[in-house]
């Protein structure tokens, strides 16, 4: 079964997302294998500098690296990523099956960002929109984004 594996830096806490979360994890999880992996995101001064940012954005590089599967499709979420339609994502991950490869993994960065070098590691950078999302939503966006592209793969009828 295929597997997909959300890294995100910091955690839910209120409990309305983690309900959305935990909802949208349960059903994905009818059509693969699910793994959510958080990490702690690098406490930073009030005003960082941007040394004191690219220092934290480096400490979390070395957490993340880690965590992604061996072999896995990676894909990265940031504003200059490429904007996708829901089918569009779907085929997308469509073609990463076919390729035969068994797993993708996604990831959600800090409030400040990904490091440059996670970002070179990408196969795929995706932006869910120009406008700026709390990370927490974003969280919830992303599995249910990725439940529909498995939804439209399956010919189910949850996307319209």
């Amino acid at each position: 079964m295929f597997e997909i594996t959300l890294i995100t830096v910091g955690k839910l806490k209120e409990k309305f997302y983690l309900s959305a979360a935990d909802e949208y994890q349960k059903r994905l999880s009818g059509y693969c294998n699910v793994n959510l992996i958080e990490l702690p995101e690098t406490k930073l001064p009030d005003n960082p500098s941007p040394a004191e940012i690219e220092m934290g954005l480096n400490k979390e590089a070395s957490l993340i690296e880690a965590k992604i599967p061996k072999g896995a499709w990676f894909c990265i979420l940031t504003p200059e990523g490429t904007q996708l339609s829901s089918e569009e994502l779907a085929q997308k991950i469509h073609n990463v099956k076919l390729s035969g490869k068994s797993s993708a993994c996604f990831l959600i960065g800090s409030s400040f960002g990904i490091s440059k070098t996670v970002k070179n590691k990408a196969d795929f950078k995706l932006s869910m929109s120009h406008m700026t999302f709390p990370h927490h939503l974003a969280r919830i966006m992303v599995l249910e984004q990725l439940y529909r592209a498995e939804a439209i793969q399956a010919g189910s009828k949850y996307h319209k």
